[in-house]
């Protein structure tokens, strides 16, 4: 007998996300100078550095970020903060548009549950991953910065 469980194919956002985005807010705030070094970063933010490093490129072929050599070389952001949509940082990073598998095919019969071809919560799921996406493109990188006391959570 299959467990529910192993046959739930549900997408939550990884640490990929969550520390792609706070590696790009310490870019933003502290790399208006010049590029920031990863090893300061990490720090800052208490992250693995060779975490950081397997994300980098990932952001650089998007076009996020971009990258110095050097002595005083680092990484910066390839665009200003107001220009970088927190879902555009989150399908980079985790290679997903939907919040289930099966909401990420576009297939009428998608083939990925025991219940392909009938299923009727695969609505549901390809609805709420528009939604998360739709607000999640609402959101940039500038407006976490320069609005961070309006935030609900915020004290």
């Amino acid at each position: 007998m299959h467990s529910p469980i192993s046959e739930t194919f549900v997408m939550h956002l990884t640490t990929k996300s969550r520390y792609g985005t706070r590696m790009l807010l310490d870019m933003a705030i502290h790399g208006q100078e010049g590029p920031v070094p990863l090893g300061d970063i990490a720090k800052r933010q208490n992250i693995s550095l060779k975490y950081l490093e397997k994300l980098i490129p990932k952001l650089k072929k998007a076009g996020i970020v971009h990258s110095q050599r050097g002595p005083f070389g680092g990484h910066q952001l390839a665009k200003a903060p107001e220009e970088i949509r927190i879902g555009d940082i989150v399908r980079v990073l985790e290679g997903k548009t939907a919040i289930t598998d099966c909401a990420e095919r576009g297939d009428k019969l998608c083939g990925i549950c025991n219940h392909a071809g009938d299923c009727l919560s695969r609505w549901v799921w390809i609805e709420a991953s528009q939604a998360m996406f739709a607000r999640l493109d609402t959101i940039t990188l500038g407006m976490l910065i320069h609005h961070k006391e309006d935030l609900p959570g915020s004290a």
